[in-house]
């Protein structure tokens, strides 16, 4: 079963350009004569097959970026952890959820879910739940490695990756896997990320960081699980878009918003 991924934004939680930065790379990225690739929004993406369209993550840009790539439905959506910066969006599903049959489904972790039940504790309360709040039911994912779950013909694995000293949820789908956020891959995920065609990778910066990973770091990591191709996300303003890529291997691409892959999702 094919399906296409939408980078529905690449940059890091302060995104590109950074407020009051007045580097090459944030210049570039507001220049009528820079390189549009270095304007990120907060990371996430969007999943669709077989008429239906999955999110991993809802950053506080998913307003401007769901305008942008025209979604219009929304059927699921998974959720990494629960920073600001992949989650502050969610309440911009309400519009979107009025529609939907039933309680939009979302899937986090039991720290991920717990948390976004009191931040938005308006939606969820049952007692005080605002009339106009977005109809959403959280599910429970089943924390061991590689447990999946289906939704629409395809099966979403958890992938547990390192986030500094937090364990969080990476995903795999079918030929691609996605590993935002992360510092370090366990050793027990590593079978899980085999005979990949697509890997996409946090990649921050050049120099090291402690809860993120960064260039040398990620490709390196390409260079142990071998996928056909990969793309590094999550991108911070250290890195232009042009000169990075200049350096990297031919099969390891710099994501930008707006950029789509076509794989396959089979079950």
């Amino acid at each position: 079963m094919e399906a296409t991924l939408t980078f529905l934004g690449t940059g890091t939680s302060m995104g590109v350009p950074t407020l009051g930065c007045d580097c090459a790379v944030c210049a570039s990225a507001v220049s009528p004569d820079g390189d549009p690739r270095n304007r990120r929004t907060r990371t996430s993406v969007r999943i669709e097959y077989a008429g239906h369209t999955v999110l991993i993550d809802t950053g506080p840009d998913f307003h401007a970026q769901a305008i942008r790539e025209h979604i219009r439905r929304v059927d699921a959506v998974l959720y990494t952890h629960s920073h600001a910066d992949h989650v502050m969006g969610m309440d911009d599903l309400r519009p979107l959820s009025f529609h939907h049959k039933g309680n939009l489904p979302l899937y986090a972790d039991e720290a991920t879910a717990s948390d976004i039940e009191r931040v938005f504790n308006y939606t969820f309360s049952k007692d005080q739940r605002y009339p106009t709040s977005a109809r959403v039911e959280i599910h429970r994912i089943d924390p061991a490695p590689g447990a999946g779950f289906d939704l629409f013909g395809a099966c979403f694995e958890r992938i547990p990756v390192t986030h500094g000293e937090q364990e969080i949820t990476g995903y795999r789908f079918g030929g691609a896997a996605y590993l935002t956020d992360m510092s370090d891959i366990p050793t027990v995920s590593v079978p899980l990320l085999q005979n990949l065609d697509i890997l996409i990778l946090d990649t921050l910066r050049r120099k090291p960081h402690p809860s993120h990973s960064h260039l040398e770091k990620s490709i390196s990591i390409v260079e142990q699980l071998k996928p056909r191709r990969a793309f590094f996300t999550h991108i911070g303003h250290d890195l232009d878009h042009a000169a990075t890529e200049a350096i990297l291997p031919p099969n390891i691409r710099l994501a930008y918003d707006g950029l789509q892959l076509n794989f396959e999702i089979a079950r």
